[in-house]
């Protein structure tokens, strides 16, 4: 008896340790099976490469300069202020102190944003309709003083920007304000800026392609055109 149930016994013991090597071998080939099934329906989705911003096109008088009724001109891409202003204020704000306050003419803006988030602060805009020339944009900085930018219709061809940003920017020409300089443009040419056909790349960047005519350019000191005049994104 003693020998019969040492043996019962000692099988037992046998028994169970294979089945719980069986289990384990088991729950290790399952885990493997979910770690390829895991491999395999959720693949690592690459990062997204950063796209670069294009920079504010513009083309202002240096300091020094007389002033006369405009300070240079803006060129935006867009009539909408909330996505154009951010690129403008990146530029102005080293130049001429932190932009805070904004105002334009509503005549061609469609939806114009009480507060614009830049960088790094807050830029409050108003509007006014007799006050303010349609085709200028009126830029303040707290303590430093304000600036008047002739607005350049976002679908001008490039050949009228570039002419209506010499204009604007040089501080030997006409005291015209912005309308009368778009307007002498248009009666010189016998083109209206806005009615000026534009060529494949300035249509692609116009409906929101990688600008091609006009390129970012790091601000240096002393880079300036002719007659005085600085030239910023061109």
């Amino acid at each position: 008896m003693e020998g019969t149930e040492g043996i019962s016994h000692t099988g037992f013991h046998a028994g169970s340790f294979s089945a719980r090597d069986e289990t384990r071998a088991a729950a290790e080939a399952a885990r493997r099976r979910v770690r390829i099934m895991s491999a395999t329906l959720y693949p690592t989705v690459p990062h997204p490469e950063p796209v670069a911003i294009p920079a504010a096109r513009l083309a202002l008088k240096t300091d020094g300069t007389s002033r006369g009724l405009l300070d240079g001109a803006w060129w935006p891409r867009s009539r909408d202020l909330l996505s154009e202003l951010p690129l403008l204020t990146d530029v102005l704000d080293p130049l001429w102190g932190r932009i805070t306050r904004i105002a334009v003419n509503p005549k061609y803006w469609p939806v114009i944003p009480r507060h614009v988030p830049v960088d790094g602060h807050v830029v409050r805009v108003g509007w006014f309709t007799p006050e303010i020339d349609p085709h200028k944009l009126l830029l303040l900085s707290y303590g430093t003083g304000r600036w008047d930018l002739l607005i350049i219709p976002p679908e001008t061809g490039a050949e009228s920007a570039a002419r209506l940003m010499a204009a604007a920017s040089d501080p030997g020409g006409p005291p015209l304000t912005a309308s009368a300089l778009i307007a002498a443009d248009e009666a010189r040419h016998g083109v209206a800026a806005t009615e000026e056909p534009l060529d494949a790349d300035e249509a692609w960047e116009y409906e929101g392609g990688a600008p091609a005519v006009f390129t970012a350019v790091p601000r240096q000191p002393g880079r300036t055109g002719r007659a005085g005049r600085l030239i910023v994104g061109l």
